[in-house]
């Protein structure tokens, strides 16, 4: 792989990816999450940094990583500070399987072609490290056993976890009612990784008109992540087909 850290975009895909299936779970609110991680990744290189509820470029140096600075770029053309929930709400087709992409040629995933009906073709990805994935969801179990405040990365990942609808995948059933409580109570645990999270829940409630100052930790209450009449189960999601930006073909477990 060649790098030590995995950037929270990376870590929150690798959660959502089922191992057994080789699909990523809300898939629909994925991407969102997947743009606000960016943002907390380019807040904690010093690139950008909060202003009340928007995000400001402070430093327009590229950080090395592609995906990132492509993101940086597009905030450093904008030319002044843009609400988080217009940029997380802006377009974003194809923004999971860029990563999915990124990951496969940093030799995190591997992706197994494969067909559904026998004629459209589809892709699934298998974790070809999977001490990486389990290291970053013991993180997670870590901070929701022990209760102690965890890292700024951490507390951002949980954040975006629970904004994007992980909570079920990671914790199901009616065992996991409290582990999925305690995981939406991290997000109070970093300031940005919580202005971006709720900013995801804002899109996917089709909150965008009034503006929201970012909330100081601990203070006001915490919403659930929206789309569940529409987000699709974390068992059996479908799978990225080759033809077409996002769309998905269920196929078995492997």
């Amino acid at each position: 792989m060649g790098r030590s850290r995995r950037t929270i975009p990376e870590e929150l895909l690798l959660l959502a990816l089922d191992p057994t299936t080789g699909t990523t779970a809300q898939p629909q609110s994925l991407d969102l999450g997947l743009a606000g991680a960016q943002l907390v990744e380019l807040a904690l290189a010093g690139r950008i940094a909060p202003d009340g509820d928007r995000i400001a470029v402070v430093m327009p140096r590229p950080t090395g990583d592609p995906t990132l600075d492509s993101a940086l770029e597009l905030l450093r053309r904008r030319g002044s500070p843009v609400r988080a929930v217009h940029w997380i709400g802006g377009p974003r087709l194809g923004l999971r399987q860029t990563y999915l992409t990124h990951l496969e040629r940093c030799g995190m995933v591997h992706a197994v072609e494969g067909q559904m009906c026998g004629v459209l073709p589809t892709t699934r990805y298998q974790a070809t490290e999977t001490a990486i994935s389990r290291e970053i969801r013991a993180r997670l179990d870590n901070a929701i056993r022990t209760g102690v405040p965890p890292d700024p990365r951490t507390a951002a990942l949980a954040a975006l976890a629970h904004a994007v609808g992980l909570g079920k995948h990671l914790y199901p059933g009616n065992e996991g009612r409290s582990s999925r409580s305690r995981l939406r109570d991290l997000i109070r645990h970093d300031p940005m990784g919580g202005l971006v999270a709720h900013a995801v829940m804002d899109v996917q409630n089709g909150v965008a008109a009034q503006p929201r100052r970012a909330q100081a930790a601990g203070a006001g209450p915490v919403r659930q992540p929206a789309g569940r009449a529409t987000a699709q189960p974390a068992a059996g999601v479908p799978v990225q087909s080759r033809h077409g930006h996002g769309s998905m073909a269920r196929v078995g477990a492997r």
